[in-house]
């Protein structure tokens, strides 16, 4: 990133503090006297089996309130909650109508295990996904951060835990009915960046092979013939993509007596995709309910119960980037030609199009239907001893998924006669929590003692099974009945059908204590036995302290009247992470069928080695941290600092030989996390006569290494895991330019005639140098370096004008540095292989008379089907700024509404990713810079890791434009 950039962030930075401080806030100092909304710390925190004032917290603990995230319509929770808190990453996994997002709570720490968050829906541990919850269910979501908060939660919590806490009616209430809607279009942000017809024509004539002595003249590489002409031009992308409709409906009833409380919402979610045949709905119902019995029973039941259908996600939604923009896709007679052939007739395509997919009707179907109810019961009772209780939780979850595809007699195969396929599968997860919970909750004068003890057992049992059939007889029977086709076709994979049984005891004490409102003390200890676990390392129990000290409380501070609350914090605790996969430590078995002659039969033999030793994966956390208000509480905010040390992590130790196996798993690796948070947030200006401005900013660092790998290695290129570095490195060679007509050492350290390697990629070179300064070999493996792809920072902001009834808000995000791998430009997607063969991304490359390209000469120098070192042209600066949402609305004048008998009712017009600012990525190719891919995903060939994300090609991103209203009665 440019020097101009950094200048510019600091002065945005600057100017903002500026806005925040006194200077600021002069108007509305000077008058106290009508300054009506004064905020005061008395907010309430969700940290885990009770709640605390957040006053008194001493763990890292963050929280966004329901409203704030219904500020950013959106399909899921997630998308709403990018950028909002500082520590925690949020990152597109899939661009599909209905994905899930990737969360990262202070960084990634185990190597091969899960790593992300425990999500706890009203006090009971959740097996499904944010994306399951309706966003107009949510009051508010704390995000447990550091060790000491984590403990409660013990293994479960090793990655961070996210605390959902959804709406409820109150006692006492009048019925209140709510109804929340928007719906919208959505837009193709930009095309991915192919060349069009001429550009095209224009690189596959210069796609020459170099000439040789014996061949001194060479033709281009792919001839143009059958369906293609060079004065064609198809733009394939205007075929494929159209705008497409999204929409929400929530309604929502809730209300009480003296008694007790209930809340009842139904919500409908629609999205279509911009390619064809794609969707994403789902239905869901939420219940809640509350009855006080007596004075000392309480009893309660919440259910959220939804049904999602997902379709059309086996389309390939990167087919039609490759087709050649000089191929002519209609027949004479206007209607599409069913394949084509291309590049001198090497290619034959079935030709996707949109009106071609949307006209298969019966022939092609891909769809999963899923179901899930979340069930939470719970009874309380207040015991004899004053502020003791007792409370039961019961959690219990269904989840089933199923899916099937079928594809038709030559659908997508360039033979008409191609077999029909289809397949079938389902999954269930059935999952329990019973907990008991006793807990002690008084006053003594400047004493506040809070303890909690637990007892809980938990289970969970998966099953799931696929299997598969060719030659289906007729269309319509698609996948609904596979043994109608020939039993010779019918195919039941064994590694296909899974069964496993899960279950994990645990028991807590944890007591938070309070002096005179300046002294705090948490103190957690809990332990947890898991049956993944090998005898003699199933339990292990794990302890946490914090301390807080409110120095705005002692006595020396009352002077200082613009500070209302500077609080320090420290705490330490460790967590582990059960990452072990059931039953690995028994080791497992592969079937395979053989034959002896005609005679079939089945056979096993050993995949994976048992290892009695597994145990969990620990981490320890020390976490520092202040927290301040100033101004009558108008600034607020906090630094924090954190280090996590990450121990006995799961990885593959090598095996001589001589075992017949490849590796063991064992407990021998290590990775460390730390960085800094930032969070400000403040009411610039709060006029009484109807002018505000509020603003916040969330800035953190994340620095993850790798301490130690198996065996003591430092390296492991497979997996790309590196000793001191991140775990999501990259391994390749650096891309320092194109090799020129008379670069000294040329024949040596890229052997090959000067007329095949001139305009190629010239690449680092990191061995030795003679006497007389000539290199001493050429370039090979061992210059590939190391690339560290984290961002040097990240973070959020948010900024909300209102005047009297009308308000402006928008939701952004930024990062500095890092590494954007984009597979279109490298090796793996096959669409900048500048051969000529498929189109190509549309990039500046080097010829004669245009020497100082980035990109090299097309049709020299190949390695296989690409440019040789060409998957060092997928590495971008991944910074950039990002507007996600704007959104002017209006709420309606209540005296107007009085008469209705209306309580409010709001409209609102937003726009979602509206503005990309200061990414080099997006200036060079007009593209998102967010990955939408994982990294084993959306390629031609293999090259990078599932957990590394990527922009590949997967659905576009759009721009959307929505219309909304909020409404109560």
């Amino acid at each position: 990133m440019n020097r101009s950039y950094l200048a510019k962030t600091n002065k945005a930075a600057l100017f903002f503090a500026m806005a925040l401080l006194p200077s600021g806030l002069a108007y509305s100092q000077t008058k106290k006297d009508t300054l009506t909304k004064e905020k005061k710390i008395e907010e309430v925190v969700v940290i885990g089996y009770g709640t605390q004032r957040k006053e008194a917290v001493t763990g890292s603990v963050a929280t966004v309130k329901g409203d704030v995230l219904r500020e950013v319509p959106s399909a899921n929770i997630t998308q709403a909650l990018q950028g909002r808190t500082a520590g925690v990453d949020i990152a597109q996994t899939s661009t599909k109508p209905g994905a899930t997002m990737q969360i990262r709570i202070r960084g990634t720490r185990s190597l091969t295990g899960d790593n992300n968050p425990l999500i706890v829906l009203d006090g009971i541990p959740f097996v499904g996904s944010l994306a399951d919850i309706s966003s107009s269910d949510i009051k508010s979501l704390d995000i447990l951060k550091d060790a000491s908060a984590t403990a409660i939660y013990g293994s479960r919590g090793a990655n961070g835990v996210i605390l959902v806490t959804t709406n409820r009616g109150s006692k006492g209430q009048k019925p209140r009915v709510t109804y929340n809607t928007f719906t919208g279009v959505q837009t193709l942000f930009s095309k991915y960046p192919m060349m069009d017809g001429p550009k095209f024509a224009q690189l596959r004539a210069y796609a020459t092979p170099a000439p040789t002595s014996t061949q001194p003249t060479t033709s281009p590489l792919y001839a143009t013939n059958g369906d293609e002409s060079p004065t064609t031009n198809t733009d394939w992308q205007s075929l494929y993509y159209k705008p497409a409709m999204i929409t929400s409906h929530d309604l929502g009833v809730s209300g009480g007596t003296e008694g007790g409380n209930y809340s009842v919402g139904l919500s409908y979610f629609k999205q279509d995709a911009l390619i064809p045949l794609q969707n994403y709905e789902r239905f869901a119902l939420r219940m809640a309910i509350d009855q006080q019995v007596g004075k000392l029973f309480k009893f309660g039941f919440t259910t959220n119960t939804n049904y999602s259908k997902s379709e059309g996600n086996g389309v390939n939604p990167g087919a039609v980037l490759g087709y050649s923009p000089i191929a002519n896709p209609y027949n004479a007679d206007g209607s599409f030609k069913r394949v084509m052939v291309t590049a001198g007739g090497i290619d034959q395509t079935w030709i996707y199009t949109r009106k071609t997919l949307e006209g298969l009707g019966d022939k092609y179907i891909d769809e999963t239907k899923s179901f899930a109810s979340y069930n939470n019961l719970y009874g309380e009772v207040n015991l004899p001893l004053n502020g003791l209780k007792y409370r039961l939780n019961v959690g219990l979850d269904y989840r089933t998924a199923n899916n099937g595809n079928y594809t038709g007699v030559g659908v997508f195969n360039t033979n008409a006669q191609g077999p029909s396929n289809a397949g079938r599968g389902n999954n269930q997860t059935y999952h329990w929590v019973l907990e008991n919970l006793l807990t002690y909750d008084r006053t003594f004068g400047k004493h506040k003692v809070n303890a909690v003890g637990l007892y809980s057992a938990e289970g969970n049992r998966f099953t799931s099974s696929y299997m598969s059939a060719k030659n289906v007889p007729a269309d319509f029977f698609q996948y609904y009945n596979l043994g109608q086709s020939p039993q010779a076709d019918i195919t039941v994979n064994p590694n296909d059908q899974r069964y496993e049984q899960t279950g994990l005891l645990s028991a807590m004490g944890r007591v938070m204590y309070t002096y005179d409102n300046k002294y705090m003390l948490t103190a957690t200890l809990r332990a947890d036995g898991s049956s993944r676990l090998a005898p003699g390392n199933k339990w292990h129990t794990y302890p946490a302290l914090s301390l807080g000290w409110n120095v705005t409380n002692e006595s020396f501070m009352k002077n200082v009247k613009a500070l209302n609350l500077f609080k320090l914090r420290a705490g330490w605790g460790q967590t582990s992470n059960q990452a072990v996969a059931p039953y690995s430590t028994l080791g497992s078995l592969t079937v395979t069928p053989y034959n002896f002659g005609s005679t079939n039969s089945t056979g096993v033999y050993v995949n994976q080695a048992p290892n009695p030793q597994l145990g969990w994966e620990y981490s320890k956390t020390q976490n520092y941290g202040v927290d301040f208000a100033l101004f009558k509480n108008r600034i607020t905010g906090s630094v924090e600092y954190y280090k996590t040390h990450t121990y006995d992590l799961l990885s593959n130790k090598t095996l001589p030989s001589s075992s017949a196996l490849q590796f063991v798993t064992k407990n021998v690796a290590e990775t460390e996390n730390k960085g800094w948070e930032f969070t400000l947030n403040g009411t610039i200006l709060d006029n009484p006569e109807g002018f505000s401005i509020d603003a916040g900013v969330n800035l953190y660092t994340n620095k993850n290494k790798i301490l130690s790998l198996a065996s003591g290695i430092d390296k492991d290129i497979n997996n790309l895991w590196f000793v001191g570095h991140n775990i999501n490195s990259l391994y390749d060679y650096q891309y320092i330019g194109l090799w020129q007509a008379g670069d000294p050492y040329q024949n040596i350290l890229e052997p090959g005639s000067a007329a095949d390697v001139v305009g190629s990629i010239k690449v680092l070179y990191t061995g030795g140098y003679n006497a007389d300064g000539t290199p001493v070999r050429a370039i090979n493996a061992d210059d590939r370096q190391i690339f560290d792809t984290a961002p040097k920072f990240q973070g959020g902001f948010n900024l909300r004008f209102a005047y009297k009834n009308f308000d402006l808000s928008t939701v952004g995000a930024f990062q500095k540095g890092g590494i954007l791998i984009s597979s279109l430009y490298g090796s793996a997607s096959y669409l900048n292989r500048l051969t000529g063969r498929g189109n190509n991304v549309d990039v500046d490359y080097w010829t004669e008379n245009n020497t100082d390209a980035y990109f090299p000469r097309p049709g020299r120098h190949l390695s296989g089907d690409n440019p040789k070192y060409s998957s060092t042209l997928a590495m971008f600066d991944a910074s950039y700024l990002k507007l996600r949402t704007i959104t002017l609305g209006y709420n309606v004048d209540k005296d107007v509404l009085k008469d209705l008998k209306i309580t409010s009712f709001r409209i609102y017009v937003t726009v979602t990713n509206p503005v990309v600012l200061f990414s080099p990525y997006h200036k060079f190719s007009g593209m998102d810079p967010e990955p939408n891919s994982t990294g084993d995903q959306n390629q031609a060939v293999s090259g990078y890791q599932a957990r590394q994300l990527i922009i590949g090609t997967n659905n576009p991103s759009t721009r959307n434009y929505l219309m909304g209203l909020n409404l109560t009665f």
